[in-house]
């Protein structure tokens, strides 16, 4: 039996028989003067919310338009598990007491509200009645009772001193926070939450994780606080944005991350990163022995309902870093989305929502997926949940990947495709859903899923080259190809090796492109794919081009263009007529290749390909100017720029731009030169090659040194 607490007896462990009396002294205790100093210390090395601090000092601020008539002014601060919500309501709280807004004080409750025993109303209105001097046989039993004599007291405390600012944080409910509603005579109220508390009227402050740049000044002020001569972040800011971004730019992680740097003082920046980017329990490193990001999430997650928390869970396993509505019903297995889990996750801060296009997405904070994936691998049941709804993800992005596909392939006398209400439309879900199409066929690997993958990976090659995602072509190109492996189909690994080494030229891998469409044609060859042959034979010839093999390249075009003609392939020849009258060009074969690329033009017109048509146009137009046939040329360049012009291909309507260019400054005229310039950056600017568009601005306002060449493709 102990002392407990200064004036309380414990008698906790003790054992008595039979009656006993215990004596205990009591002291009174002065009912506190004054709340000046109820604030809690402020976050060491607070930093960044200049945006925040700003709008929630405006909402107390007396001297504000219309601050005199309103009763109480209410601010909510809410957030994420270790978003800041607390700091950044205490730093506000010492800025607002600075500047004399509130001389009757500042009180300070912790309202526990994710904890185990959240402090009820009836127990914050003591704490706080107490804060104002009340002595404790003066307070009242009862919420309503107590609260009506907070409010008095509130008054007098205003007429005596003035206004009172009381930060109530940690609230899990408006229950817990409605009572603590000061009344009028200028006193504000301040609360924090993990859940969006719209029932108070409040001014809502949701706070989302901090800028890149706010937070490598909080790891490197944390390490400065600590020894002012350390200088790791400042020394290494790459790894040290590394770090930042590991952390999801949570101020918790942050504070966790700099907290072990401290500890260590001569452990790198780079290597912590490297161990946590490494980590198999991401969050279980997050841990300082005080503070655990773990545990910060698991608070929130405790307070779901079953249903959100399966939301929840499925969600952290969706692929990419935001989820559609079409891909949130596929993962829950339902008719419909889950909207009213969806919308409650979003008020606890667990999910943001989002728009896309017109689109409602749905994403979670990398540190929350990471926490939830690993919810997921501690339950048997929940991992079979998960692979379940993963297939059904995989099942729905191959069906409408494959429409999308259609659409991109067709022209005018095939089949008209379904779903999609033309192409522009199919281009904009593929877009939409890019992301997570690239990481879904990221789960090659997965046994059950393979043969699922393989087939979503071959939707997406043209896609991925008609947009110039190039790096996305590799990694999907790659993923096919173990898929196809994995599932024992050579005709489809051979389809991933064709449109692997598509990718792999853009990217400038050129050797390893051969080698792919090398084995994508040996591949055709075993199995007797003679269309496929062709489509190998000719994506080959493109990178032994590139390599500066152009005889063999002549040769592989000249192989793929027969075997179309023996197939009955007309648009498969057409394209080996154009790719053949390319390397024709860089062999100094300049007639033939005008007469291949001629054959281009006519098949692809024959067939209806418009697209394509203007491809040839364009590449016929720059064998008749290596010719010396310019306004021939010039008029080429024109009809393919109405055919780019028609399926918004910005990308090359910019190159057939800079190649106008070129003519008109060979020709003596700067002036057209310099607008053919302006047009192709604009081009570029719409396709997404900022590089580009910088390039040819730059030269348009220069023109002091001869335009480059001409690119040899279309």
């Amino acid at each position: 039996m102990s002392g407990y607490g200064g004036d309380h007896l414990d008698f906790r462990g003790g054992e008595f028989k039979g009656s006993f009396t215990a004596k205990a002294e009591y002291r009174e205790h002065a009912p506190a003067p004054s709340a000046l100093d109820a604030l809690p210390a402020r976050a060491v090395g607070f930093t960044g919310r200049e945006p925040e601090l700003r709008e929630l000092l405006a909402a107390f601020d007396p001297s504000a338009p219309n601050a005199a008539s309103e009763a109480v002014v209410v601010a909510a601060v809410s957030g994420l598990g270790g978003i800041g919500k607390t700091a950044l309501a205490v730093e506000a709280g010492y800025e607002a007491r600075g500047k004399g807004w509130f001389p009757g004080g500042v009180l300070f409750v912790d309202l526990h509200g994710y904890d185990k025993e959240p402090v009820v109303a009836e127990q914050a209105l003591e704490a706080l009645l107490r804060a104002l001097g009340t002595e404790p046989e003066h307070i009242p039993t009862g919420v309503d009772a107590r609260a009506a004599l907070y409010r008095s007291a509130l008054a007098a405390r205003a007429r005596e001193r003035g206004p009172v600012l009381i930060l109530a944080d940690n609230a899990s409910s408006p229950a817990q926070v409605r009572p603590l509603l000061p009344g009028g005579a200028g006193h504000r109220l301040l609360v924090t939450s993990r859940d969006r508390l719209p029932q108070l009227g409040a001014r809502l402050l949701a706070l989302g994780e901090l800028t890149p740049e706010e937070a490598y000044e909080l790891l490197d002020r944390a390490l400065r606080i600590a020894r002012p001569a350390d200088s790791r972040v400042a020394d290494d800011p790459e790894e040290a944005a590394h770090l930042a971004a590991l952390c999801g730019h949570l101020p918790l992680a942050l504070q966790i991350a700099a907290a072990l740097l401290v500890v260590d003082s001569g452990r790198p920046v780079a290597e912590l990163a490297a161990e946590l980017a490494a980590s198999r329990d991401l969050l279980g490193h997050l841990n300082d022995g005080e503070r655990d990001v773990r545990a910060a999430f698991d608070l929130s997650y405790r307070r779901l309902s079953p249903e959100q928390a399966r939301v929840l869970r499925l969600l952290a396993l969706a692929p990419g870093p935001d989820a559609s509505d079409e891909v949130v019903t596929a993962l829950v297995g339902a008719d419909t989305p889950p909207i009213r889990d969806l919308e409650a996750l979003v008020r606890a801060h667990l999910v943001e929502r989002g728009r896309e296009s017109g689109r409602r997405r749905w994403r979670l904070h990398d540190l929350v997926r990471v926490f939830g994936v690993g919810v997921v691998a501690g339950d048997v049941g929940w991992v079979e949940e998960g692979e379940v709804a993963r297939g059904r993800v995989l099942d729905f992005y191959y069906e409408w990947a494959d429409a999308a596909d259609d659409w991109l392939r067709w022209f005018p006398g095939r089949e008209v495709p379904g779903r999609f209400g033309g192409r522009g439309e199919a281009l904009g879900w593929l877009d939409g859903e890019r992301s997570g199409l690239v990481a879904a066929v990221g789960w090659a690997e997965r046994e059950q899923s393979a043969g699922t993958v393989v087939r979503l990976a071959a939707c997406l090659g043209e896609y991925l080259d008609w947009r110039r995602y190039f790096d996305d072509g590799v990694v999907v190109g790659r993923a096919g190809v173990e898929g196809a492996r994995r599932f024992g189909d050579r005709t489809a690994e051979a389809i991933a090796e064709d449109n692997l080494g598509l990718a792999l030229v853009e990217v400038g891998r050129v050797e390893e492109a051969v080698e792919a469409h090398t084995r994508a044609r040996d591949l055709c060859q075993a199995v007797g794919d003679r269309d496929g042959e062709a489509d190998a034979w000719d994506n080959l010839g493109l990178a032994l081009r590139q390599v500066g093999r152009v005889e063999e390249a002549v040769e592989a075009h000249t192989l793929a263009r027969d075997l179309c003609q023996a197939v009955g392939d007309r648009h498969g020849e057409a394209g080996s007529w154009n790719n053949l009258g390319l390397a024709l060009v860089e062999a100094d074969r300049v007639e033939e290749a005008v007469e291949a690329q001629t054959q281009a033009r006519d098949l692809y017109q024959a067939v209806g390909d418009r697209l394509r048509e203007a491809r040839a146009w364009h590449c016929l137009s720059f064998a008749l100017l290596v010719a010396g046939r310019a306004v021939e040329a010039v008029e080429g360049y024109g009809r393919a720029l109405e055919g780019y012009g028609e399926f918004e291909d910005w990308y090359w309507t910019g190159q057939v731009f800079h190649n106008l260019a070129v003519v008109h400054e060979d020709a003596g005229c700067p002036a057209e030169a310099r607008a053919c310039l302006l047009q192709a950056a604009d081009a570029f600017t719409r396709a997404g090659d900022t590089a580009k568009a910088d390039r040819a601005r730059t030269r348009a306002e220069e023109q002091q040194e001869p335009l480059p060449t001409p690119p040899l493709t279309p």
